[in-house]
């Protein structure tokens, strides 16, 4: 069994990931600031979608990467790409064709960084454990990634331009890489040496693909894609209702996080099938709120805050899932497939959702978000019945 990572070191770990998951957050003002710049909606859809063609290179190829350096040193070479991503947002010109190849950098440096971030916890932390270590690494990252938006916005107050976010996120990365190295000789005595199941084969894929993680998986794309499409145009949304968007990253933020951190280690313990199915349906009611209710900033931050309890929580659980069901020998392989279906809905979405804005309106996005959560939440619901249904038919022979 791989012995679990020193507490002082996966805290370095998670303070690390912090520093660059703020590279991610930043994105959300894109489309603030190219609207900022004569651009549309449509304009930041494209080139935060740009990541996700990239996110599959480094899906694919991080697992290699890590063979040969090792995963830390891999995250470090991926923070530096995050820098240059952010630096190039913040001095490209806003109508060229420069922003889609620094949207090509974010993808290969988040998508290194996201998959192989959870495969480092995996595989240097007890199975028993790993739940809620899963949810105290992804409370760090989300903080970062709420962090950005809500750092944007008190540059605004203070009166500097929006892009001192992403100067600011990119001198992150850069303290983020020099962490992830620093620590990188102690993980690796923490891990447990197999590497090499960080890579992708077609046969890994069709095990994986054919076992319950399938369901995680799928669930996590949808996940992506409501949070991507929320998040990445929640200046827009703001802007139409007369609201302050930094409430709904505030409001967001705190949930997700304090969820992640004080309550994930309650949520881990309970059977994840219903953690799952209740969690989804609090994602729901959280894009009805967004549609119908929110009419003033107390009501906007109250759906911010039921929209992270439930994205929050069901992360965290699905990630355990997908770990703890996939086949004898493929958990990591389960995890890199996991994290792509991640970047499909939380970089690919946006591409769409900034079409459907300037071509039907926010309130047209608001209801094909709808559908996906709603269809996240029937798949958590049939996994519930599949399994009663099959223990009924147990205890009938």
């Amino acid at each position: 069994m791989p012995a679990p990572a020193p507490g002082r070191l996966f805290v370095l770990f998670c303070l690390a990931s912090f520093l660059l998951s703020l590279s991610y957050g930043s994105t959300f003002l894109l489309a603030k600031m190219l609207t900022l710049h004569g651009g549309s909606e449509s304009d930041a859809g494209l080139v935060i979608s740009s990541a996700m063609l990239s996110t599959f290179a480094a899906v694919i190829f991080c697992g290699h990467l890590s063979d040969k350096i090792g995963a830390a040193r891999s995250i470090a070479a991926a923070a530096l790409l995050l820098a240059v991503a952010c630096l190039g947002f913040a001095w490209a010109p806003p109508q060229g064709h420069a922003l889609l190849l620094f949207g090509l950098l974010l993808g290969l440096g988040w998508g290194t960084f996201y998959t192989l971030g959870p495969i480092v916890v995996a595989m240097t932390i007890a199975p028993a454990r790993r739940m809620h270590h899963f949810a105290l690494l992804s409370g760090s990252m989300m903080t970062g990634i709420g962090s950005a938006p809500l750092s944007g916005r008190g540059f605004e107050a203070l009166g500097l331009p929006v892009e001192t976010a992403f100067f600011s996120a990119a001198v992150a990365s850069l303290l983020g890489a020099l962490l992830f190295w620093s620590i990188a000789p102690a993980l690796g005595r923490a891990d447990s040496g197999t590497q090499s199941a960080s890579r992708l084969s077609l046969p890994a894929v069709r095990r994986v693909l054919g076992s319950a993680a399938v369901f995680p998986i799928i669930m996590v794309g949808l996940g992506g894609a409501i949070f991507g499409g929320l998040s990445s145009f929640q200046t827009s949304y703001a802007a139409l209702r007369q609201l302050d968007y930094s409430l709904f990253f505030l409001g967001f933020t705190c949930a997700a996080i304090g969820c992640r951190l004080l309550v994930a280690g309650l949520i881990v313990k309970r059977d994840p099938y219903r953690c799952a199915c209740v969690l989804s349906g609090l994602m729901v009611i959280a894009v009805l709120m967004l549609g119908h209710s929110v009419r003033s900033s107390a009501s906007y931050l109250l759906a911010a805050v039921v929209l992270g309890v439930g994205y929050g929580l069901t992360y965290s659980v699905i990630n355990g899932q997908a770990a703890n069901q996939a086949p004898a020998g493929h958990m990591a392989q389960a995890l890199v497939l996991f994290s792509l279906a991640y970047f499909v809905g939380v970089f690919g979405f946006p591409w769409l959702a900034g079409r459907v804005i300037v071509e039907a309106g926010m309130p047209a996005l608001l209801q094909l978000i709808l559908l996906l959560a709603l269809t996240n939440w029937g798949i958590s619901l049939a996994r519930l019945g599949w399994r009663w249904l099959a223990r009924q038919q147990a205890c009938a022979r």
